[in-house]
């Protein structure tokens, strides 16, 4: 708990209700209609000023047996307290996960640490795809290594069941037997409210905010995962679900609010994660959204080490960066590799903000000692090489 309903009633003099759900908005009336969970009481409280910060809720599409018990979606804290409950009180042994996300995959090796035989199964082609396949099968590789099976390709269907209780997953291929589940099968903004309310929305129905986090309607501003942001390589509306962005966006709603002045700029869409031993990071676009945008574009992909080679603990790591053909502006990049790979991301978001060339990234004045990098940086090796083909 970083605060608690007391601490914001004695130091910031803020009344915090916790159990309560906002059902409806009356924009209107400048008022919103609550109601406490506990005995289902609603009360109508009125507002000058609207923050809406719903947050995103996992994706589950509607099939039989997705109400079944042993099936997980875990999107918040207490969905993990829930799901490790489980595991300890029913010991499953063979559990599905659905989806090659970041939590998908975060899971399937929760999972196996604690002794189940677990098999992943998504509808896409490869796993991790906010990565481009050749680095994406990287980390299938990983996640084979400790013993998880993988199946691409294979849609979810349904759920079998018996007594209440989820019993396989069911594919267009095939049924995977399983005691647990989880759903790694993304997040969607929870913008109901604001849907219901006539709140425009924006890119994968976030809603839709300027700079100031203002919305649509005057007087009400969105913040965190159920808003949209905006893409500075793109330079379009683009939706973004971490805790990085959204504790930006609130920090502007909040000044602006209070009539200060803040931006939200944008984001260049950076990600780490760790999976086995594999760090992995990303930032800026990747093959098939520059397919989409129409750019012409040329990418490079290097292999290095974590440190200089010959010095203890360094480990391999592949980086790949992808640059506007012609320009050299540096598009986007991703890393896969061992320990002290994934932070170098960081250079990449540095670079994508300042509209870098993959030239001027490889000029860059990095830090270099044997138990931090090789004398020539991966990062800047990579750029290296793409600028020859720009």
């Amino acid at each position: 708990m970083i605060r608690r309903p007391e601490t914001f009633r004695e130091k910031f003099n803020i009344d915090v209700r916790t159990g309560h759900e906002v059902v409806e908005l009356d924009l209107a009336g400048q008022r919103v209609l609550a109601r406490r969970l506990a005995d289902g009481e609603e009360r109508w409280e009125p507002f000058d000023r609207l923050l809406i910060a719903t947050g995103a809720v996992p994706f589950c599409p509607d099939l039989p047996g997705a109400s079944a018990r042993g099936i997980f979606g875990v999107n918040s804290l207490q969905r993990g307290i829930e799901l490790r409950r489980f595991i300890e009180e029913e010991k499953p042994q063979r559990g599905v996960i659905v989806g090659g996300g970041y939590i998908g995959l975060e899971m399937a090796e929760a999972l196996v640490r604690q002794g189940l035989q677990v098999t992943l199964v998504d509808r896409a082609p490869q796993v991790m795809g906010t990565l481009d396949p050749d680095m994406g099968a990287l980390v299938a590789e990983a996640l084979r290594g400790i013993g998880v099976t993988i199946y691409h390709g294979e849609s979810l269907a349904g759920f079998e069941t018996s007594g209440g209780r989820v019993t396989g997953v069911v594919t267009e291929t095939r049924t995977l037997p399983a005691e647990v589940v989880v759903l790694g099968m993304g997040v969607r903004p929870d913008s109901r409210l604001a849907r219901a309310a006539g709140i425009p929305l924006g890119d994968g129905d976030a809603i839709r905010v300027s700079s100031r986090m203002e919305t649509g309607v005057a007087g009400v501003w969105a913040a965190g995962d159920c808003a949209e942001s905006f893409h500075l390589v793109s330079r379009r509306p683009f939706y973004i679900a971490l805790g990085t962005v959204a504790n930006k966006h609130g920090r502007v709603a909040g000044i602006t609010m209070a009539g200060g002045d803040a931006e939200f700029r944008g984001v260049v869409g950076t990600a780490i994660t760790k999976v086995c031993d594999l760090e992995i990071a990303r930032s800026g676009l990747q093959e098939k959204e520059l397919s989409r945008l129409g750019l012409d574009w040329v990418a490079s992909t290097i292999e290095s080490f974590t440190r200089a080679h010959y010095y203890p603990g360094a480990g391999p790591l592949a980086v790949k960066l992808l640059a506007e053909k012609g320009s050299g502006r540096l598009l986007g990049g991703q890393i896969v590799g061992t320990e002290g790979a994934g932070k170098r991301i960081d250079i990449v978001a540095v670079a994508l903000h300042a509209g870098m060339t993959v030239e001027q990234v490889a000029e860059l004045d990095l830090a270099y000692a044997p138990p931090f990098s090789p004398v020539w940086d991966p990062v800047a090796v990579a750029a290296r090489e793409t600028a020859k083909l720009v």
